[in-house]
């Protein structure tokens, strides 16, 4: 079992995409499937940056509502900023995740819980910027600024173009660069770390600082795609984030998986959620069959060692 984990996520995904052509030839479709990993893209996003507080053994629960507040900021501000409206969306997304990781590390207080206290900062930040209602960018503004990241090249949607750059650039940092080599060494054994001389609280903040950015950045695509922003827009985007992270192979216990795991989680992520959408079951019971994947993907990848440690 031991020899086989590391290859379960590859092998679910093949299983599943087999299932489902099986039940439905044009499911594989070339077009078909680009599309499909298309309207994946703000989700992936979202579990790309919650990757790195995982990997360090934390969870990050506040994208959701990060995400919900960027599609407001990105809605409103886009008339007076143009395409400045990314970079404050990107700078607020990392604040906040500074913000959660610096009452993690520096306060101690679980990162569930903080995460949690700054999606609810989120949550009341959009209610107060949007009037507790739904904003729409003006069309013509936001094909002129933000178009090309809804267009097509060739019949590659441009948004997987984006979602590639971020996962190079997110693999970089992992593989490549002090702060890959010192989150895996922090999820890994965080004691041990600290005790080798590494300011594990520092590094542990830019976890969560890379988190928020990237699900500021899930928001600014999601309200290019539907032109508008809401508090709630986002909603139920958290559940499968978590699951594309942990059914991809990273467990909550953190040191092991990665990026290129949550890249195979999110597709097996989109291939359950269409073959759903195939097998008419409705959006209630598909969170019931996300939270069952959930509790499985937990139970397989968990490193039960470090528990009893």
């Amino acid at each position: 079992m031991q020899k086989i984990r590391p290859h379960l996520p590859w092998i679910t995904l093949v299983v599943l995409v087999a299932i489902v052509g099986a039940a439905n030839p044009g499911f594989l479709r070339p077009a078909n499937l680009l599309e499909m990993a298309g309207d994946i893209v703000p989700l992936f996003v979202m579990a790309l940056g919650m990757t790195f507080v995982v990997y360090i053994g934390g969870i990050d629960l506040s994208a959701q509502s990060m995400a919900n507040l960027i599609t407001v900021v990105a809605t409103i501000y886009l008339a007076t900023l143009g395409p400045f409206v990314a970079l404050l969306c990107i700078a607020l997304g990392f604040g906040l995740g500074y913000l959660s990781g610096f009452v993690t590390t520096r306060l101690l207080v679980p990162s569930f819980i903080s995460t949690l206290a700054t999606g609810g900062l989120a949550f009341s930040m959009a209610q107060w910027l949007s009037g507790q209602r739904a904003v729409t960018m003006d069309a013509d503004q936001r094909n002129r600024v933000f178009g090309w990241m809804i267009g097509k090249t060739g019949i590659v949607p441009n948004e997987l173009i984006i979602a590639v750059v971020l996962l190079g650039i997110a693999l970089f940092i992992e593989r490549r660069t002090t702060l890959g080599r010192v989150l895996k060494a922090v999820g890994a054994g965080e004691l041990a770390a600290a005790a080798s001389g590494i300011n594990v609280a520092r590094f542990k903040i830019l976890a969560f600082a890379i988190s928020g950015s990237l699900a500021a950045i899930a928001g600014l695509i999601f309200a290019v795609k539907l032109s508008g922003g809401a508090p709630t827009i986002a909603n139920g985007f958290l559940l499968p984030a978590i699951v594309a992270v942990l059914v991809g192979g990273t467990p909550l216990t953190g040191g092991v998986g990665g990026v290129l795991n949550t890249a195979i989680g999110t597709l097996i992520v989109a291939v359950i959620r269409s073959s759903m959408l195939y097998f008419e079951i409705d959006a209630t019971k598909q969170q019931m069959v996300f939270g069952l994947v959930l509790i499985v993907a937990i139970a397989l990848t968990i490193d039960r060692s470090k528990l009893r440690t």
